[in-house]
């Protein structure tokens, strides 16, 4: 049986109970993964998903076993797989489904050394802001939270962010609470116009979520941020994550993908994966919420993240 007391990050049962407000905590005891037992819209009916932006578990070879002791009332699962974790795509092929490439995640490898890293044109931006730009580690990351909320949705509100991904002040309440947290902020002028936050799980960096006002946008805070992240977790860390792009396509044309490529020297992709609990339950609402035609999983729930 799983234990979490080694977990951390997105893995830890301190980020899942964080996102306990949109849904009901899930622990599978012996992957040692969580997943958010949620009500779909409209119906008595309950599907789960895996923790919002990935799904890590410390044993993959248990997970089929978890899912198989799921609660009757569940009627779908669906999950986006840690493109770092341990499994075979075979593995996830004979416990879903469906397993479907997701969108890359722009991967910056740490090993290389800092003056190698990115393009000529990111790294010629990234020093001419920090021309301007200071970028310091935040060493009191919960004292930090009024701050970083109105950043983030000043971004949620720019991109219309809605549901699990634009969080909640309570939600980045807990989150900035962890030990393992790591925020940068940036000031110019003496002002914070920008801000990341990182979780470091084993030789992989997280970027979890970055934001800048937008005064940040109109001085290049992000190249600034970024480029002091690569300078920080070397060293530390082998890799880091910087995501994917904006969107469930990952079509690596929208202007997030474009300037994380810039960075990026590889690109792994990522699988979504889901699994029909109660074919009978599945195939009932599918119908109901106009979506049988749908290649979305679960079809119910089509447009959930437009």
């Amino acid at each position: 049986m799983s234990n979490n007391k080694n977990l951390k990050g997105y893995a830890a049962r301190a980020y899942a109970e964080s996102l306990s407000e949109f849904g009901e905590l899930i622990h599978l005891p012996r992957c040692g993964g969580y997943l958010l037992k949620r009500q779909i819209p409209g119906t008595s009916e309950f599907d789960a998903m895996g923790n919002y932006p990935l799904f890590f578990c410390e044993d993959w070879s248990q997970l089929a076993v978890d899912l198989a002791q799921l609660p009757e009332e569940i009627v779908s699962v669906s999950i986006v797989a840690d493109p770092f974790g341990d499994y075979s795509v075979k593995q996830l092929e004979e416990c879903f489904d469906v397993v479907n490439p997701f969108k890359v995640h722009y991967i910056v490898n740490l090993d290389q050394g800092i003056e190698k890293i990115g393009t000529r044109h990111h790294r010629k931006q990234a020093r001419s802001a920090q021309e301007d730009i200071q970028v310091e580690v935040c060493k009191d990351p919960i004292g930090f939270i009024d701050h970083w909320n109105e950043l983030y949705q000043t971004l949620a509100r720019r991109h219309n962010i809605h549901g699990v991904r634009a969080f909640s002040k309570k939600a980045f309440q807990q989150q900035l609470s962890m030990s393992e947290i790591v925020v940068h902020e940036a000031f110019y002028q003496g002002e914070i116009v920008g801000a990341q936050l990182f979780f470091i799980q084993g030789d992989v960096v997280h970027c979890h979520l970055g934001a800048v006002n937008d005064k940040g946008y109109q001085v290049g805070a992000f190249y600034a941020l970024d480029y002091y992240s690569f300078e920080y977790f070397s060293g530390k860390a082998r890799k880091l994550d910087l995501g994917g792009g904006a969107g469930l396509s990952g079509g690596h044309r929208d202007g997030l993908s474009l300037y994380k490529k810039g960075w990026s020297s590889e690109t792994p992709p990522v699988s979504f994966c889901g699994k029909i609990m109660n074919p009978a339950g599945y195939a009932a609402l599918s119908p109901l919420q106009g979506q049988e035609g749908t290649r979305y999983f679960p079809a119910y729930r089509a447009g959930e993240f437009s």
